[in-house]
């Protein structure tokens, strides 16, 4: 699984903008279901490298910092959609 972890991680990112380019600017609702699947490869990947830290201790801080960042993201928006 090691040598396709990168061509998942990247199906897994197109997957997430098509599926918000779908939904949000094309009013498509599949848009929704591309962008999940997306987010499960992601995931897949992330869950993978963190179960093998001290091989993957780089990408493993970067995914923390990007998370960390896009929670920070979402509470923005959040609090300014009231």
């Amino acid at each position: 699984m090691k040598k396709y972890l990168k061509e998942i991680d990247t199906a897994g990112l197109i997957l997430m903008l098509l599926g918000v380019v779908m939904y949000r600017f094309m009013g498509m609702q599949e848009g929704f279901i591309a962008c999940g699947i997306g987010i499960v490869l992601w995931l897949a990947v992330v869950v993978y490298k963190a179960f093998r830290w001290q091989e993957f201790q780089k990408d493993n801080k970067q995914n923390i910092v990007m998370m960390l960042i896009i929670i920070a993201l979402l509470l923005g928006s959040m609090l300014l959609a009231r």
